[in-house]
Order: C-alpha cells, then structure tokens, then sequence
C-alpha cells in the first residue's frame, strides 16, 4: 500500500489538493469524514464543537491513531491512496506502519487565506461562528493539541498554497505525478 498524506491547518487547501487527486484518479480518504459520520451516527448537529467533541472522545475513547486505523477500514493493501487531514504524530506513525510507502505533504497557507477560504466554502460545520477570526484561533489551538505540530514538522515537503487556484492545482499534480511514478 502507498499512502499519500495531506496534513496542514483548516482552509490551507487539502480539499483542493485532495480533489486534484481524485482527478487523476486516486483513492482519497477524508480523516474529517469518519468524524463527521460519526457524529451524524450519534445524532449531533454538524458543528465544529461537535466535531471536536467527537473528536476528541475518539481518540481518548480508542486512541491517538483511532481516526487514523478506521480511515483505512475497506481500502486494498495493493492500493495508492491519499488520506486528507491527517492531525498527529501517532496518526503519521500508524501510516507508516501499515504503508509499503509513506510520503507526508504540508499543505500551507497564511492565515488571512485561510480565514477567506472557510469563510467562503460553506461547510456545515464552518458556519454558526459569529466571529470566524476567533473561531479559526480556537479550531487551530484545538487541532494543534491533538498534534498536528508534530505532524507537520514529520512532512517531507512544503506546498504552499499563496497562489492561484490553477497555479496550487498544477503544484499539486506535479507532486503527485512524481511520487506515483518513483
């Protein structure tokens, strides 16, 4: 099995990356999918707190790798896939123990981006926030207690997503070609 993983902040493009993915082909897998399906299981409303209760009793409940070991439930071990979103050092761990190859990319852009970006793409659990700058500031400390510090100093290389949409979209395709072909 070869993973691909996206890690960064919320809004910084791994969606968009993830998307270019699926175009040429490749499985994708969205950690904040087994989240959200969870908390559409319990019957919670699809708000950032409630995703980030799940969240957290997932992996208090299961541990620090849970999202990352149910993420992978049903994917082929001959497969190439890319997981979005990962969040921890115990996440990158568990990808690196069950992949054949295991390569991380950081997906970055600057905060001000990223706030126009959550702002703009109208995800359920991106609205209810009367104050989007202080609830981007909560969401990070959040995911950054989970780890993701960790994780992204754990990536192998840096794309930056300070340009154009078709610009990011041809950063991410290159990166992609060359890790399916080595």
């Amino acid at each position: 099995m070869r993973i691909i993983g996206f890690v960064g902040m919320p809004g910084s493009g791994k969606s968009v990356a993830s998307d270019v993915a699926r175009e040429m082909g490749i499985r994708v897998v969205v950690m904040g999918d087994v989240i959200r399906a969870e908390a559409g299981r319990r019957g919670l409303e699809p708000t950032d707190a409630n995703h980030g209760m799940v969240g957290d009793e997932l992996r208090r409940a299961e541990g620090e790798d849970a999202i990352a070991r149910r993420c992978l439930e049903g994917v082929s071990r001959d497969e190439t896939i890319v997981v979005d979103g990962i969040r921890s050092g115990a996440e990158v761990e568990y990808f690196k123990s069950v992949a054949d190859r295991f390569h991380l990319i950081e997906i970055f852009a600057p905060p001000e981006q990223r706030q126009r970006r959550i702002a703009a793409r109208g995800r359920p659990d991106d609205k209810n926030c009367e104050d989007l700058s202080e609830a981007l500031k909560r969401r990070d400390a959040r995911e950054l207690g989970w780890g993701m510090g960790e994780a992204i100093a754990a990536a192998e290389m840096r794309i930056c997503n300070d340009c154009n949409l078709d610009e990011f979209r041809e950063r991410i395709r290159a990166v992609l070609e060359e890790l399916c072909r080595s």
